[in-house]
């Protein structure tokens, strides 16, 4: 690709409202261009870049048996009301109504279309197991979108569902995608990690997201520093060992706190450890209020308290809804004389407090020397709370440390989940009506591209892996008014791309410094500069990621092109 005319608009500034490298070098470079908060157009760099991307996770899909289909982006609001989740999902679904008033969406996802695809046509367990997959625009309503495609509200996602006939046979599907994600991600070049996790609005159980290594993630992954073991902080369980003091129980006092509502206002102006403080947090779980009780040292995990409900929809009580059902508002709430209507779930580790204080649900005062289940009841202790760094790995090896992630993968076990919801169903072999076992398994392939970058760039620009770097070389004719820089330059660009490498020929009228600090900032894999030296046939190539540079004479390049490259990932 000649560069004189090609579309790369590139930028010497780093833009104002880029927050993250990988937002500002595609910018930068000349990938991406916005159109709106969240909606982006990808350049002819960018689109090459994301095309290698799904060239891998198309190769890895079929190699795994996958079918590959189209499925509309715009979805009726009957199959999500079919599903349950037309109002399950939240204000992300990008929802409209057609001239004829009819309700529709804005895919984000598409169990719903899959599963009535297959509930239509598939009747048979002769059919099963079966693998489809797509790669296509999904769109959601960010509330903040930020990182440019990182997190956007129009995307690029391969989705594929799997139907088999019974548990064994998704396990073994499931087993089969996670394999084909963890060779999509490492072709990518990408440091990543595959963890437990929650699997949200999607529902199902058994899940795994893939999480590459970031400063700038946007998830918290648990790890042991001794194990395998590796879990988003939402889903890891806390399996710390809590000792009770023995010291005399105290009487319940009832004592003014003006002012003090938060923890650590408490413990300052108390002089007491985070240890001996209760704090209780309320929520709404699918419309149910729920106080939620951790030590003062601990924070509620709301994903738990999700699971614990099998709830649909978990929030933070509003602070009229705290003064309704708490008679008192934030900051002075506690688990004493508590309304039947509420339920008081608390952490295990809330059991071992002994003369602690917590809120008394009145304005300015709390309560000392609280003792649970002598002082106030809960439904159940339950691990409730986020763990932290240093608590106990739960496989036992080791102890826990934190790491950021950005998902760029996820991987579920939906069960029944959309079948039985939907009517999706096969005959067994004896004759039986049976709902088919389903999984569920996404990858963010706009995301890919920019987690690439975030993991491969230096002070100067991209350092694009080769497996997705949208040329092999990069190709620079030094002066392209000198004649003999041009006509080789021009004898190479078509030797080169007839023996099968994609190049792009930096053929513009423009200063030598400006051309290689574009290509720095471009970073593909390997430049081959045509200078001074054309017409003792002599190039210079240099390897962007170590730095290397090597004068070669033009009847060695084709051998050094393919020793350099066969040593890059």
């Amino acid at each position: 690709m000649r560069q004189n005319h090609f579309l790369s608009p590139t930028l010497r500034d780093v833009p104002s409202d880029a927050e993250v490298t990988s937002h500002q070098l595609m910018l930068r470079a000349g990938l991406i261009r916005q159109t709106a908060s969240g909606v982006y157009s990808f350049l002819p760099l960018g689109f090459r870049a994301l095309k290698k991307v799904e060239n891998i996770v198309r190769q890895e899909m079929d190699l795994a048996d996958a079918q590959e289909v189209l499925m509309p982006a715009i979805q009726p609001a009957e199959l999500w009301q079919e599903s349950g989740r037309w109002e399950a999902y939240g204000p992300e679904l990008m929802r409209f109504n057609d001239r004829h008033n009819r309700e529709f969406a804005m895919g984000p996802t598409h169990e719903e279309v899959i599963t009535t695809l297959v509930r239509d046509d598939v009747k048979s367990y002769k059919k099963l197991p079966m693998t489809l997959y797509q790669i296509q625009t999904k769109f959601r309503d960010e509330r903040r979108p930020r990182f440019g495609v990182l997190r956007s509200r129009e995307f690029i996602m391969k989705d594929a569902y799997s139907f088999d006939t019974n548990q064994e046979g998704l396990d073994i599907s499931y087993d089969k995608m996670y394999e084909a994600y963890t060779n999509v991600f490492t072709r990518c070049g990408l440091d990543f990690r595959a963890v437990v996790a929650d699997s949200g609005a999607m529902g199902g159980k058994d899940t795994h997201e893939f999480m590459v290594l970031s400063s700038i993630g946007e998830d918290t992954i648990a790890y042991s520093d001794t194990s395998n073991y590796a879990a988003n902080i939402e889903i890891a369980p806390v399996v710390a060992h809590y000792e009770k003091s023995d010291e005399a129980l105290l009487g319940l006092e009832k004592f003014a706190t003006p002012d003090l509502k938060t923890i650590d206002e408490l413990e300052a102006s108390l002089s007491i450890s985070k240890e001996k403080l209760i704090k209780a947090v309320l929520f709404i779980v699918d419309n149910k209020p729920v106080l939620a009780l951790v030590r003062g040292d601990h924070d509620v995990n709301d994903v738990k308290i999700k699971h614990f409900y099998n709830a649909q929809v978990v929030e933070l009580a509003s602070h009229e809804q705290t003064v309704q059902y708490m008679r008192c508002e934030p900051g002075f709430i506690g688990p004493i004389q508590v309304s039947t209507d509420v339920d008081v779930l608390a952490d295990i580790a809330v059991q071992t407090v002994v003369n602690g204080v917590c809120g008394a649900n009145e304005k300015d005062m709390h309560f000392k020397n609280v003792n649970p289940e002598r002082d106030f009841s809960v439904q159940k202790f339950v691990d409730l709370r986020f763990i932290k760094e240093g608590d106990l790995s739960p496989d036992g090896q080791g102890t826990i440390r934190f790491a950021e992630g950005i998902e760029v993968g996820h991987v579920f076990k939906l069960g029944t989940r959309y079948s039985e919801a939907m009517g999706a169903q096969f005959l067994d072999e004896n004759g039986k009506t049976q709902p088919m076992i389903m999984g569920c398994y996404g990858i963010g392939v706009t995301r890919t591209v920019a987690a690439v970058i975030e993991q491969h760039h230096d002070e100067k620009g991209i350092v694009w892996p080769k497996s997705v770097a949208p040329f092999d070389l990069h190709l620079i004719a030094v002066n392209m008014k000198d004649s003999e820089q041009k006509e080789l330059s021009e004898q190479l660009y078509k030797k080169l791309m007839k023996a099968g490498y994609d190049i792009l020929f930096d053929d513009r009228a423009e200063r030598a410094g400006v051309k290689f600090t574009d290509a720095d900032l471009i970073g593909l894999p390997v430049r081959i500069t045509v200078g001074k030296k054309a017409s003792e046939g002599i190039v210079e190539v240099k390897v962007r990621k170590t730095g290397e540079i090597i004068e070669v004479q033009v009847d060695q390049l084709n051998s050094t092109l393919a020793e350099l490259l066969s040593k890059l990932a």
